[in-house]
């Protein structure tokens, strides 16, 4: 089965966004900083979540990411899956902090439980059926909504969206263009799929 290792993110300044993620997350080498001045504008097309165990914990993440330079993009609120806010990098990425509960349960932590890459595409059907000729195994599937793919031994977990609706979630315009500065190291590269996105040998 196909497995995700880190993601690399591309940055103007990959120095200035090593010292971001290293104060707001402490994700060490899950997420990987590569310089790149290619253009991008808007929406990348991408998102990442971190999951965590409770509230405090979700709140503590972005105060730190706050803190170190991020800009809000939604404040941290309960919804009908849990508990979570939107924030975005000073180098462009957009990160989820969420939990699933809605109550703490003991006071808040920095653990991290799972990394999740969101991609937002313009044909969910289609790039399950790109993934799936790759050795990724499918563990929800909604229809031409939303896919969640099986991570068993990986570090990262993939979902795919319709772009519009992964930028609604996160709280920005769906327009954007140019690169997505993203490079996904995988044990099922190297390609680059349907809609842009370029995965590496991990």
């Amino acid at each position: 089965m196909a497995s995700i290792e880190f993601v690399t993110l591309e940055a103007v300044d990959p120095a200035a966004a090593n010292r971001f993620y290293t104060t707001a997350f402490g994700l060490g080498t899950l997420v990987r900083l590569r310089a790149s001045e290619a253009p991008t504008t808007g929406f990348r097309g991408f998102t990442l979540s971190l999951i965590v165990s409770q509230p405090a914990t979700v709140n503590g993440l972005i105060g730190t990411a706050l803190d170190a330079g991020a800009t809000p993009l939604k404040p941290a609120a309960k919804s009908l899956w849990g508990y979570g806010g939107v924030v975005q990098a000073p180098d462009g990425t957009i990160w989820t902090i969420a939990s699933s509960a809605k109550k703490d349960t003991g006071p808040a932590t920095r653990q991290i439980d799972q990394i999740v890459l969101q991609l937002g595409v313009a044909d969910v059907a289609a790039s399950k059926r790109f993934y799936v000729d790759r050795g990724l195994a499918v563990t929800k599937s909604y229809g031409r909504r939303y896919v969640e793919f099986a991570t068993s031994s990986s570090p990262v977990k993939l979902s795919l969206y319709k772009r519009r609706a992964l930028a609604k979630v996160a709280g920005v315009a769906p327009d954007g263009t140019g690169s997505h500065r993203l490079i996904i190291g995988s044990d099922a590269g190297p390609f680059t799929d349907p809609d842009g996105f370029v995965w590496e040998v991990a």
